[in-house]
Parts: structure tokens; C-alpha cells; sequence
């Protein structure tokens, strides 16, 4: 967002804004807080800008119409930052309200690690759970191959015992059977 923009949100000037700033610069450093545009760029976007803090009819009045300084523009982080160093109520307001969504944040962190600890506690559970029964059942498919295959392996004596034990008689007519003749 825009210094002019956040001015208006703040509900102070902009001149304020950017003095709390600039006294303030070690709180805005680096390029996740904060950028100073330059002039060209402002006087481009507050020409697109429809909330600009210009309007119209005060060019004719020659207050503000001619740019000097470029524009700060604020990160997530910097409006953040800027609510602690304005000193209007909406800022303070603002301060506040982003610290208790930051510590309401760290609470539903918190509770969210727990559920899903639990959550991964519950799976480990299930898992077992599965494992061990695997595991018995492959034991039982181990104990009815090993008892299939040993009830084969009887059927197939028995069936060569009782082909031992006696001997078959021939089917159909046999030549030296025949007492007729």
C-alpha cells in the first residue's frame, strides 16, 4: 500500500506519516517492509489512483499538485510496522488488534500441532493395528498351505496303498476265463 493511501487509513497526514517514518527507518529496512518509489512513479500511480490524496480541483489551488518526494510503498509487514509508530488512535487501535491476531495465530498453531500429533499418534495406532493383523493372517495362509499340502500328500498315499493292497479285475471278456468251451 501507498503512504497517502495508509495516511487516510491512519487517519493522519501524510507529511505525519512519512516524518514517523523517516524518524523511525531502522523499524522499515530492508525490501520486506518498505520502498521508496520514485517521483515518476508516484506521479503515475496517484494519475491512476482513485483514492489519491489530490484532487482535481486543488491543482487550480497549486497545494500538492507538484510532487517534490517519491512515495513510500509498505509490504504486509510495513503497515504492521507503521501501526507501532503512528501515534493516532486508529494506529493504536490497529497495533493492537494485529498483536492479538498474532498471539490468536500462535494459539491456533498450537492447537492445530496437538490434533495433528494426535492425529499421527491415531495413525500409528491403525497402522500397527493392520501390521499385526497381516501379519497373523499370512500366518494362517502358512499353517492351511502346510496342512492342504500334508492332507494332499495323504490323499495321494492312500490312493497308491489302496492300488497296492488289491488287485483289480480285469473288465470285458477274457479268453482263459471262458470254462464253456
Amino acid at each position: 500500500m501507498l503512504d497517502f493511501e495508509l495516511a487516510e487509513l491512519y487517519g493522519v497526514d501524510t507529511a505525519q506519516l512519512k516524518r514517523a517514518v523517516r524518524r523511525n527507518i531502522k523499524r522499515f529496512e530492508g525490501e520486506d517492509f518498505m520502498i521508496t518509489l520514485s517521483v515518476a512513479e508516484t506521479e503515475d500511480l496517484r494519475s491512476r489512483c482513485q483514492n489519491g490524496t489530490m484532487k482535481i480541483e486543488d491543482s487550480s489551488k497549486g497545494r500538492g499538485y507538484n510532487i517534490k518526494y517519491g512515495s513510500f510503498a509498505f509490504t504486509e509487514l510495513g503497515v504492521a510496522m507503521l501501526s507501532s509508530v503512528l501515534r493516532s488512535d486508529t494506529a493504536i487501535e490497529i497495533n493492537r488488534n494485529i498483536m492479538r491476531a498474532f498471539v490468536e495465530l500462535r494459539r491456533l498453531t498450537q492447537m492445530v500441532n496437538a490434533s495433528y500429533q494426535e492425529l499421527q499418534h491415531e495413525i500409528n495406532d491403525v497402522k500397527a493395528y493392520i501390521e499385526d493383523i497381516l501379519r497373523d493372517q499370512n500366518d494362517i495362509n502358512e499353517e492351511h498351505s502346510a496342512q492342504l499340502e500334508a492332507i494332499s500328500l495323504a490323499l495321494a498315499s492312500l490312493q497308491t496303498q489302496k492300488r497296492q493292497e488289491k488287485p483289480r479285475r480285469r473288465i470285458g471278456f477274457d479268453a482263459k476265463d471262458d470254462d464253456l468251451i
